[in-house]
């Protein structure tokens, strides 16, 4: 429990500033009895005398009042700081679900969570890895934020910023006639067996990329992951196709391959930042939004 009101506090600080109890009570706006006997409840209080006070001369703090002065003062400013209306409006707290879409979760999810945490640090920031569609359903239903992921899949329910234009990866065994080409059209790959990924709007994609030249590969594996991909590719199983591209040659099981991009312009894609436009958390995604435009040169 308080036993000094913030008020006794003002009247303390009031009488050490003007140096007599008129002048105090007249800007406190208070008699002069009254602010003495809030002056002695306070000292009595404390068990000290704060104020020198005689009649005929100035009132003056004694030793222990300036020490207990500057504290006073201190926690007044403190007080009237917390009455500002804009105190609030550079802080922003509560709990951002950020999703991922699974291939660019190694890449970047531990740069954008130092990020926002530095940037944010009264905000929880979960995260959600997946893929394309259960990114989508979670922003609908509130249950994630905003995601980092590609344009497919995302309608006009959703509001979306490219951060930066990826281009396709080939993966070819390391003794493939290809591998050591510095560019592949995908022409070039009409007639190979492809390792595409399981999800339907990717495979969907990358084989409407290939209608786009007039080919009609053909799709011997569908996996769930990319190592996955790298594996079977390294195993001479088919070439893989994929917009992230590890930073090394050797897959899980010591074979190595290599990676060659893709020349055709038109299948560049742009990772995008996306949020549902009816977001009940517009403050923090629109803030969040920054943070990651920032790390992903958005």
């Amino acid at each position: 429990m308080l036993y000094i009101t913030l008020r006794q506090f003002e009247y303390i600080s009031a009488v050490a500033r003007y140096g007599s109890l008129s002048a105090a009570s007249a800007q406190l706006s208070i008699s002069q009895p009254s602010l003495s006997v809030a002056l002695t409840q306070v000292e009595e209080r404390l068990g000290q005398k704060l104020f020198v006070r005689r009649k005929g001369t100035p009132i003056s703090l004694t030793r222990a009042g300036e020490a207990y002065i500057k504290e006073v003062d201190d926690l007044l400013a403190a007080a009237r700081r917390l009455e500002e209306p804009d105190l609030l409006k550079g802080s922003i707290s509560g709990v951002l679900t950020l999703g991922i879409f699974d291939d660019l979760a190694p890449f970047y999810l531990v740069p954008l969570l130092k990020a926002l945490s530095r940037a944010l640090p009264d905000v929880e920031v979960r995260y959600r890895i997946a893929d394309f569609e259960t990114l989508a359903r979670g922003m609908l239903e509130e249950q994630v934020d905003l995601s980092v992921t590609y344009n497919l899949g995302l309608d006009g329910s959703f509001s979306k910023k490219d951060l930066m234009l990826m281009k396709p990866w080939v993966f070819v065994e390391e003794r493939d006639v290809l591998a050591n080409q510095k560019w592949i059209a995908l022409e070039d790959l009409a007639q190979r067996s492809l390792v595409l990924f399981k999800e339907g709007l990717s495979i969907r994609h990358f084989l409407g990329l290939f209608r786009q030249v007039g080919a009609r590969p053909i799709v011997r594996h569908r996996v769930r992951s990319l190592e996955v991909m790298r594996s079977l590719v390294g195993g001479g199983e088919g070439v893989g196709l994929s917009y992230s591209k590890p930073p090394y040659d050797r897959v899980c099981d010591g074979n190595s391959i290599r990676a060659i991009p893709i020349s055709n312009t038109f299948a560049q894609e742009p990772v995008v930042l996306a949020y549902n436009v009816f977001s009940i958390q517009k403050e923090l995604v629109k803030k969040s939004g920054e943070v990651i435009s920032s790390v992903m040169g958005g």
